[in-house]
């Protein structure tokens, strides 16, 4: 990205005034990056532990399987997911703060005993699902923006810095040339004027 100047004071102003507020900012990008790194991490470790305890759940009941043939699913449904926001490293992540259920009623003498276990299984193994889905949307949304934000911390380390500081280098290099160029022309004009003096 070629940072477009002129050669004067003003863009000089202008190229210094950029150059500082990169400067000062990849800092705090720079913690930020790696805030989101280590938020990545969590989220993903957190998320495969609830993969894994929805797994072993299903297997732990897999030997009913049988069982749950008969189970009417329509019993339970989920009803409301409760959400709350959270800002993490100045990313917004859903946070699964409750689930809400709709039981429908059911006899308990007409049904297998174990109807009403069911029901509570049911529960489990949707909330474990429903908790693993949000830390994994958690996960992809903060892994997001941490690619963003190293694709900004590179942009200012790598590209518009460098580019900053070599504008500025050109811009004084050339006012120094002219400077120097306007005192040697002063020169050539008081050496002739002073022979023109002289030759009179």
């Amino acid at each position: 990205m070629a940072i477009k100047f002129q050669y004067n004071k003003t863009s000089l102003q202008e190229m210094r005034k950029q150059l500082r507020i990169r400067e000062r900012a990849l800092p705090t990008l720079k913690n930020k990056e790696s805030a989101l790194r280590a938020e990545v991490k969590r989220a993903k470790l957190e998320a495969e532990k609830f993969d894994t305890r929805l797994r072993e759940q299903i297997a732990s009941y897999e030997k009913m399987q049988k069982l749950w043939g008969e189970f009417n699913s329509e019993l339970v449904a989920i009803k409301d997911v409760h959400l709350s926001v959270k800002k993490i490293a100045g990313v917004k992540t859903p946070v699964l703060e409750k689930i809400d259920f709709e039981i429908k009623p059911f006899s308990i003498f007409n049904n297998p005993g174990w109807f009403y276990e069911g029901v509570k299984i049911l529960e489990q193994l949707a909330t474990t699902s429903i908790q693993t889905e949000f830390l994994y949307r958690k996960m992809m949304l903060l892994d997001f923006a941490r690619k963003k934000t190293t694709q900004k911390v590179n942009l200012y380390e790598k590209v518009q810095i460098p580019g900053y500081q070599e504008a500025i280098t050109k811009i004084k290099r050339f006012m120094e040339d002219e400077e120097n160029l306007s005192k040697s022309s002063q020169k050539i004009v008081k050496n002739r004027q002073q022979m023109e003096e002289e030759a009179v």
